[in-house]
């Protein structure tokens, strides 16, 4: 951004600094990611003096609304907690839509046929929160892949169950410990929240033990950790990496530890856990890619604390999870068709998956992908590879909304609906779009 006064942007205090820059972003005049200038220049340009600009920022940053970064100065937030006016780009027609994470609609189950005959009750005040079938088919999920499930509740998704036990726990100012590159709606999320991300290093195998220690040397009072399909970059624990970080948070029995089973059976390998015998833990199974991203539902389990204090708020806020919501889920859980038609969406996205890899690999470019839906390409230069490849009719995620100062940059590309012969087109245009900063890069 070159000159504010397009933006309309006047204040008079700190707060008006806030109200201008936060109705730019809700106008669309603001866009995520779009740069501001420097605390003397807007200090300058507004006409007040750069201490009060700095504090107008760093409320702004509490918010979640900019975030700021060493030699990189502030910009908009690439999820800011404001809606905006602004429509996001559509997918110009013809293109192959790789970049928004969703599941194949064919590998997902028929809710008209689910729900024709489901048997929807009638829920009034004062019942029961959780309808006890889906808990009790939750618990059998839950322990059959290691994680204790005596206590749990259900929440509206994954991400909310997430805030729910960081507002149960943790306040603002606080050090969260979490992946890089990580979920970017988790990374909002926090900023949101005005908590302190910590970044932890991983390769295809999760969180690294020795960076997890440094961040929680460093002050951190809670992590969260994705065991398996974690996004953007597929990674998974196996059983000697949850080892290796169980040890380091056996050294910190007050952290916090904050699981996200996003993909759960779909994710195309077994989960290994690290929330067992831990004093504050949480661990989330949504049901959003597996059944339907409008299935707003999630179980949530976890220590009796803090399942209790998640049920808690909950009760003041809306109650419950919809009882029709849970039990169409105990519906498809419980069907041997939609059983089978899981099974099959996670062999056919490890097929897809594994495809791409294979034909990236034999056109020498680098990518990691070991489970879910999502495969990670590093790169030179995100920018000019997304717009290159969106000129061949291919659109894909830049790597930026999801890493942290001191990742590399890369791309995102959701495999979840591509075939054999896109997958080798697909490699082979990456591989001609990249090869001039590989060959700047020889001799």
């Amino acid at each position: 951004m070159t000159d504010l006064k397009q933006y309309r942007i006047q204040a008079a205090s700190a707060s008006e600094l806030v109200e201008s820059i936060e109705t730019a972003v809700a106008s669309g005049a603001l866009v995520p990611g779009e740069e501001l200038p420097s605390v003397r220049r807007l200090a300058l340009e507004v006409g007040l003096s750069p201490v009060t600009v700095a504090a107008g920022l760093a409320e702004l940053r509490r918010r979640g609304v900019i975030v700021t970064e060493p030699r990189r100065g502030s910009r908009i937030g690439q999820g800011p907690p404001i809606s905006s006016l602004r429509v996001p780009m559509p997918v110009p027609p013809g293109a192959r839509d790789l970049y928004r994470g969703n599941p194949d609609p064919a590998l997902l189950p028929d809710l008209t046929r689910a729900l024709s005959r489901a048997k929807l009750p009638v829920r009034l005040y004062g019942e029961p929160a959780a309808v006890p079938a889906l808990t009790a088919l939750a618990r059998d999920q839950l322990r059959a892949d290691g994680v204790p499930g005596e206590a749990l509740c259900v929440v509206s998704g994954a991400l909310d169950g997430i805030e729910r036990v960081l507002e149960a726990h943790l306040r603002s100012g606080d050090r969260v410990a979490v992946e890089t590159p990580g979920y970017a709606a988790l990374f909002d999320l926090l900023r949101a929240r005005g908590l302190v991300l910590a970044a932890v290093e991983m390769d295809d195998r999760g969180m690294r033990a020795e960076a997890l220690r440094g961040a929680l040397d460093r002050g951190a009072s809670a992590v969260i950790i994705t065991p398996r399909g974690q996004n953007p970059t597929g990674a998974a624990l196996d059983g000697a990496r949850a080892r290796e970080l169980g040890g380091v948070l056996d050294g910190f029995p007050r952290t916090l530890v904050i699981e996200d089973d996003h993909l759960g059976q779909i994710a195309g390998c077994e989960l290994h856990t690290t929330v067992g015998g831990r004093e504050r833990w949480a661990a989330t199974r949504s049901v959003a890619k597996a059944l339907g991203p409008d299935l707003r539902l999630a179980v949530l389990a976890g220590d009796p604390r803090t399942v209790a204090r998640v049920q808690g708020r909950q009760q003041c806020g809306p109650g419950w999870v919809s009882h029709i919501l849970q039990t169409l889920v105990v519906g498809l859980w419980s069907d041997r068709s939609v059983q089978e038609l899981i099974t099959r969406a996670a062999l056919t996205y490890a097929e897809r998956r594994e495809c791409f890899l294979a034909c990236l690999e034999g056109v020498g470019v680098r990518a990691v992908g070991a489970s879910g839906l999502n495969v990670w390409v590093p790169v030179e230069e995100e920018t000019t590879v997304v717009g290159a490849l969106l000129q061949r009719g291919w659109v894909v995620a830049p790597g930026a909304p999801y890493r942290l100062p001191g990742s590399p940059p890369a791309v995102r590309v959701t495999i979840a609906t591509l075939s054999e012969s896109e997958a080798a087109r697909l490699a082979g245009d990456l591989a001609e779009v990249m090869a001039p900063a590989r060959s700047s890069r020889s001799g």
